[in-house]
């Protein structure tokens, strides 16, 4: 067996043992949860819901350290911790461009003369300033460092030792978007609240294509930074929590803004290899 063989075949088994781990880590934890029936936020199934949400990183950081020799798992903790792989454009980016989508959605939902939401999220911050920090701290920590040491620390990595940026992140994306499908059995989740092939739902699944171009392009164009992906995805998830519940029309737009800036950033500034 060649070299090249013998890197698609080490390449491919990793990437099998990174779904088969990180889905049973997590539906294990998240498919008890959603037969009991129970709202996860007010009952014993707060902690297995929220243990589970970590099923990516945990398979990320137990392959890598399984699979990997000293510096590669080096690397990897220093590719999560590493702010200086990250320049002050890529953070004015990350934290500036999913606001700006939102900005765009209601100015254009202003024109046409439909009326903005009532930004409850908002007016419970103005209410409770201190509240910003627990919805910061849990925002950092529910999705973005629980998902990403795996999706992009771990398997997108060994996606592009085969495939290039773009066909790498069609790859991902299915199989990100089909880890989520258990929470919308659960109750107390936003997944639950929309249903099970909702107008939302596919929405949904829409946008984990450009989401996951953005989060490939960010990884690849700061030095394949974790850390990176963390915040992007954080900024994500904490935007969408500042703005909801907002209306199908509304998360319409957002899908049709947020596909339009990831062709953008794709074409305009193309997704590098990895080094």
């Amino acid at each position: 067996m060649d070299s090249t063989k013998k890197l698609s075949t080490i390449t491919t088994n990793d990437l099998w043992k990174f779904i088969f781990l990180t889905f049973g880590l997590s539906w294990l934890l998240w498919i008890p949860t959603a037969i009991s029936g129970q709202n996860f936020k007010t009952s014993v199934w707060l902690l297995p819901m929220m243990l589970g949400g970590f099923g990516p990183s945990l398979a990320g950081i137990i392959l890598t350290h399984t699979t990997g020799d000293r510096s590669t798992r080096r690397d990897f903790w220093k590719r999560v911790v590493d702010l200086k792989r990250i320049s002050s454009g890529w953070y004015l980016f990350m934290f500036l461009i999913f606001p700006l989508i939102f900005v765009l959605i209601f100015s254009t939902r202003k024109l046409v003369g439909s009326p903005l939401p009532q930004f409850e999220t908002l007016a419970q911050i103005g209410a409770n300033p201190l509240a910003l920090i627990g919805m910061i701290l849990v925002g950092i920590i529910a999705g973005p460092f629980e998902e990403e040491l795996g999706w992009r620390g771990f398997a997108l990595d060994r996606l592009q030792d085969r495939w290039p940026p773009l066909l790498s992140s069609l790859i991902l994306a299915p199989i990100w978007w089909a880890w989520h499908l258990p929470l919308f059995f659960i109750e107390g989740t936003t997944q639950s609240q929309w249903g099970l092939g909702s107008a939302s739902f596919w929405i949904f699944t829409a946008g984990i294509i450009p989401l996951t171009l953005l989060l490939t392009w960010i990884y690849n164009h700061t030095n394949r930074s974790i850390l990176a992906a963390v915040l992007l995805h954080f900024a994500y998830n904490f935007t969408m929590s500042l703005v909801l519940p907002i209306s199908t029309r509304e998360n319409l737009l957002h899908l049709i803004f947020l596909s339009a800036v990831a062709a953008g950033v794709c074409i305009l500034k193309p997704n590098k290899p990895q080094n």
